[in-house]
């Protein structure tokens, strides 16, 4: 098995056309195209992919992101398949007061089709704080920003289809504008991919639940899925199989791929709907002012350290540690009964769902031997995913 940097070794010099059409792992990869750091190059207003590989090759592994995002833009540059798609219209309007971490770009697949990359949640404290507002707010500030954008291209480049995705939070986003947009541009989007971004509230469920534009819209989330199993989904949903465990799934680089497809499993793991079913039934049991009060003053415990990051938070933990404690005393009384009350709902429900865990028919273990040769049955092809 493989990975989508793997496959940009293998199959990357595979140009696009009517026999190797734009597929499923093409797809992943340009919803992660959107985690370069397009902010520590200098972007023309037109670029290439291999122009813009050409421009980070000398940033350290330390200043992308993720690991593996340094080998993908690499390998991008290089790839017959990817190297000469324009890239276009790169935005970053990040804003700690706001809560507001976003992030979009737009690659130009072809002179008929166009692709809306949405950054997905990175390391900062405010972008983690986004994702939580998701609970209690009928939309947040990058929601607005990627309805904004998708408005803002379609006008652009008014000829071309549309191909929107993204990965976390950058998934979620690609649906809202999706289902914001007005359906002109609706008519043109061929299809909305997230992978392993949070759902919705059951308000906005209802709202695109009988709309057109669902049958175009497809979320992807991996056997272990935590992030993904967030909120509510009434789109089609695909289990993809990562060789990770647990969060870690949340990787992207660890999703398999079988030629020009991601290797699916069958279901999720009881794991991850023993953690989907406890968040629905916590978010079942409290109230939206209970949600906003609890993660405002968690997030605020967190902000007082001064820490921009979490990865910076923990570089001196001990201190950071002694100035939560001493944020925590001083919250109000009331608040801080939410705050235990909350806590003690989500491990209440925890432990309801995990008594009748016998009713949840699902494996903790995957047949990752079954899954190989299934992928190999499906394409008949060797393994050798060099093979055209």
């Amino acid at each position: 098995m493989a990975n989508i940097n793997d496959y940009l070794l293998w199959r990357g010099d595979i140009s696009l056309s009517s026999e190797h059409n734009f597929n499923e792992v093409d797809s992943v990869i340009l919803a992660r195209f959107s985690y370069l750091r397009f902010d520590k190059i200098k972007m023309s207003e037109v670029e290439t992919i291999e122009s813009i590989s050409e421009k980070m090759k000398n940033l350290d592994n330390e200043e992308f992101r993720y690991n593996g995002d340094k080998e993908l833009i690499t390998y991008l540059g290089k790839s017959k398949r990817f190297k000469d798609m324009k890239v276009t219209d790169y935005v970053e309007n990040n804003e700690r007061s706001l809560e507001q971490q976003f992030e979009a770009v737009t690659i130009h697949i072809s002179d008929e089709e166009m692709y809306i990359s949405y950054i997905g949640t990175d390391s900062s404290i405010y972008g983690w704080k986004e994702d939580f507002n998701i609970s209690f707010m009928d939309s947040v500030p990058c929601q607005i920003e990627g309805k904004k954008y998708i408005n803002l291209i379609a006008n652009k480049y008014p000829k071309k289809r549309i191909r929107i995705g993204g990965h976390s939070k950058g998934g979620n986003v690609a649906i809202y504008s999706a289902i914001s947009a007005k359906k002109a541009i609706q008519d043109r989007i061929i299809k909305v991919c997230n992978y392993d971004g949070p759902g919705f509230n059951k308000d906005i469920i209802k709202k695109y639940k009988t709309s057109s534009i669902l049958k175009k819209i497809e979320t992807f989330f991996p056997q272990d899925s935590v992030i993904g199993r967030i909120m509510y989904h009434a789109e089609k949903c695909t289990v993809a199989l990562s060789n990770e465990k647990g969060i870690y799934q949340h990787d992207i680089y660890s999703w398999q791929v079988f030629k020009d497809d991601l290797v699916k499993a069958d279901n999720v793991t009881a794991n991850s709907e023993i953690i989907n079913m406890t968040l629905n039934d916590w978010l079942e049991h409290t109230t939206v002012e209970q949600r906003e009060i609890f993660f405002d003053e968690i997030f605020d415990l967190f902000y007082a350290t001064e820490a921009n990051t979490f990865g910076e938070m923990s570089k001196s933990l001990s201190k950071n540690i002694m100035t939560i404690l001493k944020k925590y005393r001083g919250i109000e009384e009331n608040d801080r009964k939410t705050i235990t009350s909350m806590i003690k709902l989500f491990v209440k429900a925890y432990f309801q769902v995990v008594r009748d865990k016998e009713k949840i028919n699902f494996s903790n273990s995957v047949d990752y031997k079954k899954i190989e040769n299934e992928a190999r049955n499906k394409h008949m092809i060797s393994i050798n995913l060099g093979a055209n």
